[in-house]
């Protein structure tokens, strides 16, 4: 069975592939806008100007030493070596060791500090892109895959870095070097000169051709592995949901095929990239036989002397090999602005809106919260919840009961401002959530979840998740409330006992204690409890429950709950359905009405009962 479903990916045709690659049948879009990019990576490197200036210098240096040195050997060979005079030689020769030397030096002294630079730069463009994603909507991740993003964050600006660390000295070097070649060559021979830049027109059209190809191909790399990286977090994330049903062998299949892919694209790209150093040593041995043929005749005639040929055969290789250099470093280069380009989509998008500066600072919350005729949708076209009205008074708990998709966590989202209501108003108390900071209501307001994500650190650093200025007596406190404490103290190190990434290691009804117990510490005026007993034996449903009593008691709260046993005693029950409200009130008062609330309620029973 493995073999049948690897073997469809393994020996697909590259034809295929080359479809999807940006060749005749399909076109990949290329990096939309590189002049911006380069000029935006430059607003990093510009706060290091100083060590870019330094940077420049030993380029400077590194150029006029690199040029020096053969044409003091050129020099060497017509004054000394021709003539048969061996004095002077030495000093010449002594010479040409310093200018090696020096040439060395200045090189390690570019490179050294290009590194700081480039490591400087991306540090500030990595720190900037993380603080960025902690500014964005939740609507943002809801439409993004976590490993994709993540690759962002990682390979990308890698990707820059990398760049960055040789590619601009390779480049500015090259340049220099290339017009201080040319410089020499046309004070040395004209004729030889001209025929040495014959090989230009083919290296430009040869280039051209590549490079035209190459570029998509890198950016479509970059974009196969963002989306490998985001199904391998997937995948590794959800490692126990692909064991329990026993999808070992789709998931191999599926990673196979991104995997093959991304092996595609990264082959093309290289292959096309691969033609620049076979197309330049091609012309860099044209150019040889061309100097040493029409070199020989001019010598011959007396035109030129032995020496200059020997000057302009290093030089032409000196010419070529900038070019070469400008070409690599040009794939290089379009690889890094793909990258780069990849992480200025993510910090050109808009932040969450905290307010204006006339919006409010919640100083003190009571926790009334009110809505009016509110309506809002996650897509244009029909309403998630539609005329949604209803008032929670200071220290009421509120349930909300519906099947799934009836709009119960959309009011929860709309009242947190995760979204915007698109029409009617919500009130807290008396204020218009809208005018109020974002970051400012949310500090009021504590979270128990069904999904209780717990940080990787020890409990009682994320019990003081909820409040970082806590002290230890504060958190210990916090967990007696909740009903942790007890089996927290039963661990080995207690409180210190380090949990793995999303807490791993203890069961589902310990994780949820120790984040109601986060929720204690934060001491809230407005309450969510979205599914907080849901998947939970029923001994630690009671301690949940008890601990949920205590965590609620004189704090508005507002209750999700498939399970109705759990919302008996709220102050009011609001029945959803199809985003509308269809019934309030008491449980009892609800029972009575026969209506949905009672067909939901008797159903559960039934359920259990069976």
């Amino acid at each position: 069975m493995r073999d049948q479903l690897i073997k469809p990916f393994q020996y697909k045709k590259i034809k295929d592939w080359t479809n999807e690659m940006g060749q005749p049948k399909k076109k990949v879009p290329k990096v939309k806008n590189w002049k911006t990019t380069l000029k935006r990576i430059w607003g990093y490197l510009a706060a290091q100007k100083g060590m870019l200036s330094l940077v420049l210098m030993m380029v400077l240096l590194s150029s006029a030493f690199g040029l020096l040195g053969p044409f003091l050997i050129g020099r060497a060979i017509d004054d000394y070596i021709v003539k048969g005079e061996t004095s002077g030689l030495g000093e010449i020769l002594f010479g040409l060791a310093g200018i090696f030397l020096a040439y060395s030096g200045s090189l390690w002294m570019q490179n050294y500090w290009m590194v700081g630079i480039a490591q400087q730069t991306v540090s500030r463009m990595r720190v900037e892109l993380f603080g960025h994603l902690h500014n964005l909507p939740i609507q943002f991740f809801d439409h993004r895959q976590h490993g994709e993003l993540m690759s962002r964050v990682t390979n990308d600006i890698e990707n820059v870095s990398s760049t960055l660390n040789s590619s601009v000295i390779q480049i500015a070097s090259s340049l220099l070097t290339l017009l201080g070649t040319v410089g020499v060559m046309l004070w040395l021979s004209p004729l030889l000169t001209v025929l040495t830049l014959f090989i230009v027109p083919a290296m430009f059209y040869g280039l051209k051709w590549i490079t035209k190809r190459t570029g998509p191909l890198y950016k479509e790399q970059q974009r196969n592995l963002g989306r490998l990286n985001g199904f391998i977090e997937e995948t590794i994330s959800g490692q126990r949901i692909v064991k329990a049903f026993s999808q070992e062998e789709r998931v191999l299949a599926e990673f196979l095929e991104k995997s093959a892919i991304l092996k595609n694209s990264g082959f093309w790209s290289q292959t096309f990239s691969g033609f620049i150093p076979k197309l330049m040593n091609v012309l860099n041995n044209l150019s040889f036989a061309v100097i040493a043929g029409v070199g020989g005749i001019l010598a011959l005639k007396g035109v030129i002397t032995i020496g200059v040929i020997v000057i302009f055969t290093e030089y032409s290789r000196q010419f070529t090999r900038p070019l070469n250099d400008l070409a690599n470093q040009f794939n290089t280069l379009l690889s890094a602005i793909a990258g780069a380009e990849r992480v200025f989509e993510i910090l050109d998008e808009k932040e969450e809106e905290q307010g204006d500066e006339a919006s409010i600072e919640l100083q003190d919350l009571r926790g009334r919260v009110e809505f009016q005729d509110v309506s809002f949708s996650y897509e244009t076209g029909g309403d998630t919840v539609r005329e949604i009205s209803f008032t929670a008074n200071v220290g009421e708990s509120i349930a909300l009961v519906g099947p799934t998709g009836a709009g119960k966590t959309t009011l929860i989202n709309l009242l947190s401002r995760f979204y915007d209501n698109d029409s009617g108003t919500i009130l807290i108390d008396g204020i218009n959530s809208k005018k109020i900071k974002r970051d400012s209501l949310r500090r009021h307001m504590g979270f128990v979840l069904q999904d209780s994500y717990l940080f990787q650190g020890t409990i009682r650093e994320n019990i003081r998740y909820g409040r970082l200025d806590a002290t230890d007596d504060e958190v210990e406190a916090a967990a007696k409330m909740a009903n942790a404490h007890s089996f927290i103290s039963k661990l080995k190190d207690g409180y210190e006992t380090v949990l793995k990434q999303d807490g791993s290691g203890i069961s589902q009804g310990q994780k949820q204690l120790i984040s109601i117990a986060r929720a204690i510490l934060a001491d809230p005026a407005l309450l969510i409890l979205d599914e907080a007993t849901s998947s939970i034996d029923t001994i630690t449903e009671l301690k949940i429950q008890e601990a949920l009593q205590r965590l609620m008691k004189g704090r508005t709260s507002f209750v999700i709950a498939h399970r109705l046993n759990t919302i008996q005693r709220a102050d009011q029950i609001l029945v959803l359905q199809n985003g509308r409200i269809i019934e309030r009130g008491l449980h009892e008062s609800l029972l009575s009405e026969k209506g949905f609330y009672h067909s939901l309620f008797h159903g559960q029973l039934k359920d259990q009962i069976s």
